[in-house]
């Protein structure tokens, strides 16, 4: 930026210019990039047998290429005097043709519709600073007078966020069509961070009664329509914000800063790759030749901690041992071929995010899980007024296992609900989730409608825990063999946690309450969620649910259970939402709960301050509070009850008699399985063996 005159409105100084032509002499000064950079573009938009008005050229060689290589009619103004002169004698015998004249670009000579194009590189940027854009709109408002029907105003500039919203504005306000070009390339140290842009808008006879808004990625990229000015200009952000960071990660590394940066596809402008990048901390010992590699994260598996967790991409990082290491997940709704397919379409970006001091024949090797793809079905698209698109998929695990998700597009990082497929004609067997990893393999032969869901498999650890939880009850003790269960569930998911509760819990019944009827249609539909006489579900608020049971009263719960998502990400606390650990809440929480009874809470909280006050609050309320951290992940499952209080320094671990309820509870899940349904894959005395006092 060491090229920029001292204040903005110097650009639109006459004199500016005047002193700065004087002063660079006959060196060439190409903003923007010179003709084989944007030759690709300016030839889709401007025809060689078109006259064209070339505004602001000052004595840049690209009017003098164009004219080389075909392009004969152009017309060059500036309101410099100095390089006017300059350009008529540089070209007077080589290009007789090519006419220098000074103009002033706001009240040309010139008559109406005589121009089928104007060009434009770097004049609108100059000139929106003055009068707060006065002088870039009655240039604009030229232009738009001196080209004839079907005519292109062609624009180079940075599209800074004011001047092209005074640009955008303009012409859609005369019913033109506008569509921008942004020219992501390769940069050197000396280039700009900000990306170029062309920018074209194009007159038509009558002015088009809605906006024509389009966005390209590169000179040959497929035109994306958006409907709002602000849309578009939400793109030009991102593009830019992209750019950025390449320059940044071009020039230096930052071990805790973990960017990350979406690919879309050129032709069609979707999403098609997000590469998250990880650097190693200084210091660490990495061999001279492990500057840079890529790991591509097998499709279906972006979730995982490893790849999805900010800690877990710390660890591949760290088994890698490289200096940085750009971590790609690939995107749902995307055909990829195979591995080296995707190899080659990474390369030549990729290249663009290597760590400084790189040598430039350093051979970056691709690294992934055995060597494939995975495999993810999308098998379900739909809407929630409440949580937005979602999206319904089979995926393939690391253990080899089908596996079924529903995921919300606005959080794709989170699995909101996951269950295991089996066949129809197959009895699993699994006792437990096998954790040795086993290469993936190709996409089932059968259709999804051949698979069902295996009810006895928890996916989710935290829904583990809560089971084993149960014990606290003495749910499977001999003097409880027919004592009914109750429960209540906040939040459905697909259905899995209910579904066990009540084909496995002796004498259990539950009631799940759902804000979203949405979730209940998809459980229903794809998760295999039958409610009946013991599991049913109320739709509705969940907050308002346990308000208006404990003011009915006369109706008490062995189990109250939370396991709900907030949509608010900016609290700290992803689970559940705020409202559910409030004191008042708790309260009526704890009063709906029968002598023996227990709250459970799936708590998903990041913020250690805010952490410590939901602390205090549950413990509050509950004299006995114990925690089990979920491996791997944030989550935390608290066990709460109103019996003896625990303290740390008297209970520092798993009472004897739980140790005792554990393996009662563990023979009834075995022994009131129904009919054909495998066995429970929990282990509830592993499971209650990490407890904590909270």
């Amino acid at each position: 930026m060491s090229l920029l005159p001292r204040t903005a409105e110097e650009f639109s100084s006459a004199e500016y210019w005047e002193r700065f032509f004087k002063k660079r002499g006959e060196k060439a000064f190409e903003w923007y990039g010179d003709y084989n950079k944007l030759c690709g573009v300016l030839h889709k938009y401007i025809k060689p047998q078109d006259k064209v008005l070339v505004v602001g050229c000052g004595n840049s060689e690209l009017s003098e290429q164009m004219y080389d290589v075909g392009y004969k009619h152009l017309t060059n103004i500036d309101i410099s005097e100095t390089v006017v002169t300059h350009m008529n004698q540089r070209n007077a015998e080589r290009r007789p043709g090519l006419a220098f004249h000074q103009v002033d670009a706001t009240q040309t000579p010139y008559e109406e519709a005589s121009y089928q194009a104007t060009l434009d590189k770097g004049t609108l940027d100059a000139m929106a600073s003055e009068e707060e854009g006065a002088l870039a709109r009655r240039m604009l408002t030229e232009v738009g007078r001196v080209l004839s029907v079907g005519g292109r105003y062609v624009c180079v500039t940075l599209a800074q966020e004011s001047v092209i919203r005074l640009a955008v504005e303009h012409f859609v306000q005369m019913g033109w069509a506008v569509r921008l070009h942004c020219l992501q390339e390769t940069q050197s140290e000396e280039d700009f961070a900000l990306p170029v842009f062309v920018l074209i808008c194009t007159k038509f006879r009558q002015p088009m009664p809605m906006p024509i808004l389009e966005m390209c990625l590169g000179e040959d990229g497929v035109p994306t329509r958006l409907t709002q000015v602000a849309d578009l200009l939400s793109s030009v952000k991102e593009c830019q914000a992209y750019s950025v960071l390449r320059k940044r990660l071009r020039t230096g590394t930052d071990a805790g800063s973990n960017p990350s940066l979406t690919l879309c596809h050129v032709k069609t402008g979707l999403p098609r790759y997000t590469l998250t990048v990880q650097d190693c901390p200084a210091g660490a010992k990495v061999p001279r030749a492990n500057h840079f590699a890529i790991f591509i994260v097998p499709q279906g598996r972006e979730t995982d901690w490893l790849y999805g967790s900010s800690e877990g991409r710390r660890q591949l990082s760290a088994s890698a041992n490289f200096r940085r290491l750009v971590i790609v997940a690939m995107h749902r709704n995307q055909e990829y071929t195979d591995m080296q397919a995707v190899q080659s379409e990474l390369s030549p970006m990729v290249m663009d995010l290597a760590p400084p001091g790189m040598p430039d024949n350093q051979q970056v090797p691709f690294l992934s899980v055995g060597g494939e793809l995975g495999w993810r079905e999308v098998v379900s698209r739909g809407v929630s007024e409440l949580s937005g698109d979602y999206s319904v998929e089979d995926v393939r695990g690391e253990d080899g296992e089908l596996y079924r998700r529903l995921v919300f597009l606005s959080n794709a990082g989170l699995v909101q609900s996951e269950n295991r497929l089996v066949s129809l004609n197959t009895v699993s067997s699994h006792k437990k989730k096998n954790k040795k990893k086993v290469k993936p393999t190709a996409p089932p032969a059968t259709s999804s409608t051949s698979l069902s869901v295996d009810s006895g498999f928890l996916c989710c650890a935290h829904h583990e825990v809560m089971v084993a939880g149960l014990a606290m009850l003495g749910v499977g003790a001999p003097q409880n063999k027919d004592v009914p269960v109750s429960v209540l569930l906040v939040g459905l998911g697909g259905g899995g946690l209910p579904q066990f509760l009540r084909d496995f819990v002796p004498a259990a019944t539950v009631e799940v309450v759902e804000l979203d009827p949405v979730v209940l249609e998809v459980a229903k539909e794809w998760f295999g969620f039958r409610p009946d006489d013991n599991l049913i579900v109320t739709l509705g608020d969940g907050l308002e649910r346990i308000c208006a049971l404990e003011k009915e009263g006369g109706r008490l719960f062995d189990v109250i259970m939370f396991d709900v998502d907030s949509k608010d990400t900016t609290v700290g606390m992803s689970c559940p939402p705020p409202g559910f650990v409030e004191t008042s809440l708790l309260q009526k929480v704890c009063s709906l709960l029968t002598p023996r009874g227990v709250f459970m809470l799936n708590l998903v909280c990041r913020d250690s301050v805010l952490r410590k006050s939901v602390l205090e609050r549950v413990r509050g309320v509950f004299p006995c509070v114990f925690s089990r951290g979920i491996e791997g992940e944030v989550n935390e499952v608290l066990l709460c009850s109103c019996g003896e209080k625990k303290t740390a320094d008297t209970a520092s671990a798993v009472p004897p008699s739980l140790t005792k309820a554990a393996k009662n509870l563990q023979s009834a899940l075995c022994s009131n399985r129904i009919e054909k349904s495998p066995s429970p894959n929990i282990d509830i005395a592993e499971l209650l063996k990490d407890l904590k006092v909270a």
